[in-house]
Formats: structure tokens, C-alpha cells, sequence
């Protein structure tokens, strides 16, 4: 066992994930209080490997969040201070706007509804006929789209190298929690896969895919499983066939945004992605099967409860991600220049998503505090964007719990 000893810290605050929103709460902290000692610990060689370092690189309007939710208006204030950010230490990334489009006319009604949450979110949208789709997109099609402006693209993990170097922390890569020890009256002991030990006073929880499992290492019960989600990605061989970004109505009973098109800050042309279930955490490709982390998915209930209500959706996103025939069909409702020889697949990533039992998807950003401790538990998309607020909320929650001891 682990033994924390009273007055033996090694830092104030341990920060475990050293992707964009455990780098975001470090550097929130050290700003909000100079001289409190943070440590991160990530797993990886280097930060920002998975979430962060994997997803389309867009910086999110907020359009499509629940009015009053934390996405809602994280996102909205993120998004701005993200591009303020970006432009301050010349991180590359650019305010491309984006379009998005309805292809059948049963999507109608839920477009509309769109323009009316982007205008109670306090976005501005531009309403546009195909006429006018066509004079920002010239090869996509569709019967009615609204032109979001304050969408964007950046490095992400350019940002999380520079919140990592700005926030002053002690950064230590390569260093997997396996144990953790909390003592109430005393504080938080860590132990690494290495055989290393780091004392704090407080612990945050920001390990992404593996946060319920750090959660209950550390004695708490998150109340949620995390159930991975691959997100499969092709790269557009004929990029010139899109100027900017391209997104099709999104099923409101799903976390999930639908096949897009986005123009990346390196010129090029991002397709997806889809949403399959992940065979393991870090299950970037059908190759990639974890046994353990599989069968504690199964386990969870509100796994069956997902493929019961929603097996229709799910085996669509299967066939997607079976047959190039079928992801292509998906591309062409809204690009219907695309070609199959004009898809080439291109890297993976995994979607965290927290689940409670019954098996409702968490549809807000989730966070949570137990003795000595704050817990990240649901960060998935517009988690990049809405990272600077995210890490201010997380580090205010750290530092009234620094400010009780």
C-alpha cells in the first residue's frame, strides 16, 4: 500500500492526463494562484496522444449544445478564447466558418431548429437556399444549409504543448497510474507503473479515456463507464473539392456530429467520422482487442441498454465502417463529386463517452469532487474547444478544495 506521510508533498496539486483539459486546469491554476505546485503526470511519451491529438482540429461554434449547458456555454466563450489564444503565441489555426446541410427534407425541420439554438447560444448564423450553398461550396449539394462564422480550425496539440510550457508545471511523461492512496486527514499518494511515488494535496482527474477507472483508484464511485467510441477518418485526395468545413444535420439523440468535411489548418480534407464501438480504450483500429477493458464494457448494463434503443443507428455506422461502398454513399450526400479512388483512409480516433447505467449517453460536460480530489469524468467533443474554460471551472474546484484544508 501506498502511504501518503503529513507534510511530505511533493507538489499541491497532482494532475493526472496530460491531455488539453488536464494541461488547460494546470495552467489555470498556476495563473489563478502563482506559486502552487503542479504536477501532471501522463502516461504517454508526449502529450496530447489521444483525445486532443486525434479529433478533426475544429474549434466548435457552440451551435449545437443545449441552451445553459456546460457545452453550450463553454464552448461559446472557448471558441473565442481559444482563436485569442492561437494568436497570441502563433499557434497555426484560422476562423473558416462552416456550413451546414440538409439533404432530404425531413432534415428540414431539425435545421431550423438549429438557427434557433445558435441564436438563444448567442451565435450568429446565416440562413442560405442552395443557391447560396453553392456560392461558399461549389461541389456540395443540399436543399437548405446555415453559415456558422465563428467556427475555426487550430493545432490542438500545439495549444497542449504550449499550456504545458506556460502553466509552469512539473510535466513527467511515461508515467501510468497503477495505485492511489488517499488519506482525508493527510492527502493523495500516487504510484506509477515505474515504482515512482508523487504526494499531493489534492488529486484531479483528467485521464480521459481511463477517467472512471483512475476515479474508483481512487475511491470513488463515478456513477459512469466510459465507452469507447472509434471515429474512423479518410483524408480527400482531390482536397480542392472543399474550401472550408462541411457538416450534415446531426441526429439530436445522438453525441455524435455525422460524416463532415473539414479543411484542416495544413490544407487538407478531413472526411468523418463514423461511430463504432471500440474493442479497447485505445482501440484505434479492429486489430486492437483488450480483453479486460472489453469485457468491463459488456459488463456494464448501460452498454446493452445502448444496442438495444439504438441498434439500427449503430449497425449503420458498422456498414461504414466495413465497406469504403458505404462510407462513400454517406460523402456524397453532401459531396457528390467524390469519387471512391478520392477517399484514403487516414488515422483513427476514440471518442470518451460516459455512460450511466441505464444506458442514457452523458450529453454535458461532467465533472465531479470527492475527498481531496476533482474528477473529469465526461470531456469528449467540444471538449478541445471549450478547454480554457473547462481547466478554469476544474482549477477553481481544486483551489477551494486547497483553500478547506
Amino acid at each position: 500500500m501506498v502511504q501518503v506521510r503529513q507534510g511530505a508533498y511533493d507538489c499541491d496539486v497532482l494532475v493526472i492526463g496530460g491531455g488539453i483539459v488536464g494541461l488547460s486546469t494546470a495552467y489555470a491554476i498556476t495563473r489563478a494562484a502563482p506559486g502552487t505546485r503542479v504536477t501532471v503526470l501522463e502516461k504517454e511519451p508526449g502529450p496530447a496522444r489521444h483525445q486532443t491529438g486525434r479529433n478533426s482540429g475544429v474549434i466548435h461554434s457552440g451551435i449545437y449544445y443545449r441552451p445553459g449547458s456546460l457545452k453550450a456555454r463553454y464552448a461559446v466563450r472557448g471558441a473565442a478564447e481559444m482563436v485569442k489564444f492561437c494568436a497570441e503565441y502563433g499557434i497555426a489555426h484560422a476562423v473558416t466558418g462552416k456550413l451546414i446541410v440538409a439533404t432530404e427534407r425531413e432534415e428540414l425541420p431539425r435545421l431550423h431548429a438549429l438557427v434557433q439554438r445558435g441564436r438563444e447560444n448567442g451565435i450568429p448564423v446565416r440562413e442560405l437556399g442552395p443557391t447560396q450553398i453553392a456560392e461558399y461550396e461549389p461541389e456540395v449539394r443540399g436543399l437548405a444549409a446555415i453559415h456558422v462564422g465563428s467556427t475555426g480550425v487550430c493545432d490542438y496539440v500545439g495549444v497542449a504543448r504550449q499550456l504545458a510550457h506556460a502553466s509552469g508545471a512539473e510535466i513527467r511523461y511515461g508515467a501510468r497510474v497503477v495505485r492511489v492512496d488517499r488519506r482525508p486527514e493527510r492527502g493523495v499518494a500516487v504510484l506509477t507503473a515505474s515504482g515512482e511515488i508523487v504526494r499531493a494535496r489534492v488529486l484531479v482527474n483528467c485521464a480521459g479515456l481511463y477517467c472512471d477507472e483512475v476515479a474508483r483508484l481512487t475511491g470513488d464511485e463515478p456513477g459512469v463507464r466510459i465507452v469507447p467510441f472509434r471515429g474512423e477518418y479518410y483524408e480527400l485526395a482531390r482536397p480542392e473539392l472543399v474550401r472550408g468545413l462541411v457538416y450534415p444535420v446531426p441526429d439530436p439523440a445522438f453525441p455524435f456530429l455525422g460524416v463532415h468535411l473539414t479543411r484542416g489548418i495544413d490544407g487538407g480534407v478531413h472526411i468523418g467520422p463514423n461511430a463504432v464501438p471500440a474493442l479497447a480504450r485505445e482501440g484505434y483500429d479492429w486489430g486492437v482487442v483488450r480483453p479486460r477493458e472489453l469485457a468491463g464494457t459488456v459488463a456494464w448494463p448501460g452498454s446493452w441498454s445502448i444496442a438495444r434503443q439504438h441498434w439500427r443507428y449503430g449497425a449503420g455506422e458498422l456498414r461504414r465502417s466495413l465497406s469504403k461502398e458505404a462510407f462513400l454513399k454517406a460523402v456524397r450526400r453532401l459531396l457528390p463529386a467524390a469519387e471512391a479512388g478520392d477517399l484514403v483512409r487516414a488515422p483513427a480516433g476514440v471518442r470518451a463517452q460516459a455512460v450511466l447505467r441505464d444506458g442514457t449517453l452523458v450529453d454535458d460536460f461532467l465533472i465531479r469532487e470527492g475527498t481531496r480530489a476533482v474528477h473529469v469524468l465526461n470531456a469528449p467533443s467540444p471538449a478541445a474547444t471549450a478547454s480554457l474554460p473547462i481547466g478554469r471551472e476544474v482549477g477553481r474546484r481544486v483551489l477551494d478544495l486547497l483553500g478547506s484544508l
